[in-house]
């Protein structure tokens, strides 16, 4: 954690703005309705149920195709953000935005790049530990893209939180050379700044059918800018500094819970210990 803000009311009408929250509309006869994140008014990624006792989840869908930087804030965001208000960042973010209340958050991460199902897969590792494999498919959640680890830690002996960061689109479409230009320049001791919507979903099963019962925290960011930036510091083992805009009113999380956040993020980073 480098610096945190006071919640603020940002946004535009949910009809000019270009990402928003929605609900899938239910059809006669359909199972429970989709929680989403949409962008132009497509549907995005499926995001974890609202009944706070299904598994953790951000599933990139068909229609995600697009990303959301800003071309007035590249120059600003190529080097550090040292304060969330610093250069017109968040009121220039808050454009894209629906209206609501959301907490600033600005973050240093170190990202490493994790492919489902495989070394450090959260939704094959962890989650299977606590929810078990899905009872239909008998196989882990699938989110349908790569995306970046940062952090976690211990909320207390019966809850952890995860932090994630996940790109628009998957890293094979970022191009080869912005990548290589952010890596030099990583190398040469530059900390540049990502942007983020994020969400804070808590989540615990209604019964225990793992071999570790305990509440996930997911500290989610969908990154607005910043996929080239990511992606070079997975490779580099580089530093980036990340301005995450926390959606309050769409998280599936508390007040009390949102206001030990902060204080979360200041922890060492811990893993968690199986039965802890």
């Amino acid at each position: 954690m480098i610096k945190t803000g006071d919640p603020r009311s940002l946004g535009v009408p949910a009809s000019e703005a270009r990402l928003n929250f929605d609900t899938e509309l239910q059809e006669l006869g359909r199972g429970p309705r989709r929680r989403l994140l949409m962008v132009d008014d497509k549907p995005a990624f499926e995001l974890s149920f609202y009944c706070g006792t299904c598994p953790l989840l951000f599933r990139r869908l068909e229609t995600a195709r697009e990303k959301l930087s800003l071309e007035s804030m590249q120059e600003r965001l190529t080097g550090t953000l040292d304060d969330p208000d610093d250069g017109g960042v968040i009121d220039a973010f808050g454009t894209l935005l629906p209206e609501g209340e959301y907490l600033p958050l600005l973050l240093e991460v170190e990202p490493r790049l994790v492919i489902p199902g495989r070394e450090g897969d959260y939704f094959s590792g962890e989650q299977v530990m606590t929810w078990g494999t899905d009872q239909f498919w008998g196989l882990p959640e699938y989110p349908h893209t790569p995306y970046y680890r940062t952090f976690e830690t211990e909320v207390d002996a019966d809850a952890h939180l995860y932090e994630f960061v996940v790109p628009m689109v998957p890293p094979t479409w970022n191009e080869r050379e912005r990548v290589e230009e952010y890596v030099a320049l990583m190398e040469q001791g530059t900390v540049p700044t990502a942007v983020a919507i994020s969400t804070l979903d808590v989540c615990q099963p209604a019964i225990d059918r793992g071999d570790d019962y305990f509440v996930h925290w997911g500290l989610t960011h969908f990154l607005l800018d910043g996929h080239h930036k990511l992606e070079a510091a997975a490779i580099a083992g580089r530093p980036v500094r990340l301005l995450s805009l926390l959606t309050l009113g769409e998280s599936l999380a508390g007040a009390d819970e949102t206001a030990r956040l902060p204080a979360l993020r200041t922890l060492s980073r811990t893993a968690r210990r199986i039965g802890r």
